[in-house]
């Protein structure tokens, strides 16, 4: 934060504290973060994931980046078109979804396996037929896996382009423990390092495609209206830094253009990588710090990759 001076650096957390506690309620799940003392959770403090999942803009961005790959596979996209209200509550499912993956990385032990269970509770209600009569199950491994790993992607590819250099050894790190998650779930052959990533999303292309369904939910993404200050303005910031993680292979199915996909990308990166620092000041006292100060851990050292 040197490049601003002291007063404006302040300013600006504020304002930053104040966007992402609108968007993003604390205390709302129930979930304990300082205690038991000592309980790693699933992850624990030595971890990749801890870091990459403390980067509050890489999240964000790599979550809606993770939203418009997910809505290329028809049958994964089917579950939330038939099953939930996103058309009136999309914040509400955003803020579910923010909640599910805060609990998994950061809860105790106890907590995260009674959050996997409730969630594989309401995968096991989800299922239907599409419109082509193929059908679908929200507990299908195939689908599982493919939510994760765009999940998974979006996530890396966040931290790695706003907010801090990812060592390739790092990154297969991450996606060799996150992946527990995924597995806890039901999903099956999760991908383990960014080769297999890449060579799952390879073997995938062919199933995937733009169809009225997932044009309708990409319009309601796109007109989503966060309850923050200039919501308009924050959407479209963190919408492009998304659309500017995606695969070079998903940005034209999702009809986005080259040449302004890069002028978007990089004014996002530009803005985004430029205020990590202060969203770290921000939040300070966030949930990745209480699980810090649960293992009698030093929070700052989430801003240094382990050994």
């Amino acid at each position: 934060m040197s490049f601003l001076s002291a007063p404006v650096a302040s300013a600006a957390t504020a304002q930053i504290r104040r966007w992402v506690l609108d968007a993003f309620p604390r205390d709302r799940s129930g979930i304990d973060y300082d205690a038991p003392p000592g309980d790693p959770g699933w992850f624990g403090p030595d971890s990749v994931t801890w870091r990459i999942h403390s980067e509050f803009p890489g999240m964000l961005a790599g979550g809606l980046c993770a939203l418009m790959l997910q809505l290329l596979h028809p049958r994964a996209l089917a579950g939330v078109y038939d099953h939930s209200n996103f058309r009136q509550d999309l914040v509400g499912r955003l803020r579910r979804t923010t909640a599910f993956v805060a609990g998994t990385s950061y809860a105790p032990a106890a907590e995260v396996e009674a959050l996997v269970e409730r969630v594989r509770r309401i995968h096991a209600r989800v299922a239907g037929t599409l419109p082509d009569g193929r059908a679908y199950a929200a507990d299908d491994p195939e689908l599982l896996t493919w939510v994760h790993v765009t999940e998974a992607y979006g996530f890396l590819e966040g931290c790695r382009r706003y907010c801090r250099d990812v060592p390739e050894a790092i990154a297969d790190r991450y996606y060799d423990e996150y992946r527990r998650v995924a597995e806890a779930l039901g999903a099956r052959a999760v991908p383990a390092s960014q080769a297999q990533v890449r060579a799952y999303f390879a073997a995938r292309q062919p199933q995937l495609h733009m169809d009225a369904r997932s044009r309708e939910v990409l319009a309601v993404l796109e007109g989503v209206r966060l309850p923050v200050p200039l919501p308009g303005v924050s959407r479209d910031l963190f919408l492009a830094a998304g659309a500017a993680l995606l695969p070079d292979w998903a940005a034209p199915l999702l009809g986005r253009d080259r040449r302004g996909r890069r002028v978007r990308a990089a004014l996002a990166a530009r803005l985004l990588r430029g205020s990590a620092p202060l969203f770290r000041a921000a939040l300070g006292d966030g949930i990745a710090a209480r699980a810090c100060q649960r293992m009698g851990r030093d929070p700052q050292s989430l801003l240094h990759w382990p050994a």
